[in-house]
């Protein structure tokens, strides 16, 4: 035994012990479930409507040429405000460019989503208050009584 600012230690619980094949195995499929269930989470999220009406790329052009009329002409604080809403709608632009594989994202989720459900004890009514299609779940093997 140690004493070490008063407390004693035994020197086995100070040694590291070498983790499992199993032990490594187990965090590697953890991290690998995470990853899954956060895409597909996070795809779901980038894919949901909003509400109003959805803007195309040409009424986005048209409100970009518009700003470029108006920023010649604007006071400092509202050309300020027009160089932000210029950033904020090539984003949207460059944002409808990308598009989203949701049903790869939704593939390989049904293969994971049973084991961390389990895992992290996540319940049915969870999965669904997040957006995920009560079909998804079927599919993936989580059920209400699971």
């Amino acid at each position: 035994m140690f004493v070490v600012l008063g407390v004693f230690v035994h020197s086995l619980a100070m040694a590291k012990r070498p983790m499992s094949d199993e032990h490594k195995a187990a965090l590697a499929k953890g991290r690998t479930e995470g990853r899954v269930v956060r895409d597909y989470l996070e795809g779901l999220r980038a894919t949901k409507p909003k509400r109003g009406r959805k803007r195309t790329v040409e009424t986005v052009m048209g409100r970009l040429n518009k700003i470029d009329d108006e920023i010649t002409s604007a006071s400092a604080i509202d050309e300020l405000g027009l160089v932000q809403e210029r950033r904020d709608l090539l984003a949207e632009l460059e944002a409808m460019n990308d598009t989203i594989d949701i049903s790869g994202l939704e593939a390989a989720f049904v293969d994971v989503a049973k084991s961390y459900s389990d895992t992290k004890s996540i319940a049915y009514a969870s999965w669904r208050d997040v957006g995920v299609s009560a079909a998804v779940l079927k599919r993936a093997g989580i059920t209400r009584a699971s």
